[in-house]
């Protein structure tokens, strides 16, 4: 089975920062892209960045400039800089997963989500 859980959500004033973890955990054989996306109350889950294996970005244009996407050996960050209440939502990690049960098999898998609060 493979997990993948989001932290470093949470409360921040407009104009601050926050930086998102996703882990990844289990039987896994290769990560290939990895996105963020965010959901708010009553809209539609949507892109908000997304980065490759090779380590190309793309980003929803409401957070260009101010969000960056970045991944290591463990763990894919989003860092969230001059947050706005409509960046208000809840953050979900998405990425292609291979695992050495099915290397041959690309799976799209989905974290629970973390929380964030922009607001006074």
């Amino acid at each position: 089975q493979v997990q993948l859980v989001e932290s470093g959500g949470g409360l921040v004033q407009p104009g601050g920062s926050l930086r998102l973890s996703c882990a990844a955990s289990g039987s896994i054989f290769s990560i290939e892209a990895v996105g963020w996306y965010r959901q708010a109350p009553g809209k539609e889950r949507d892109l908000v960045a997304r980065i490759s294996d090779a380590g190309a970005t793309n980003y929803a244009e409401s957070v260009k400039g101010r969000f960056t996407i970045s991944r290591d050996s463990a763990k894919v960050y989003l860092t969230m800089n001059n947050l706005r209440p409509e960046d208000t939502a809840v953050y979900y990690c998405n990425a292609a997963i291979r695992t050495f049960l099915q290397p041959m098999f690309r799976g799209d898998y989905w974290g629970q989500g973390t929380q964030v609060t922009v607001s006074t």
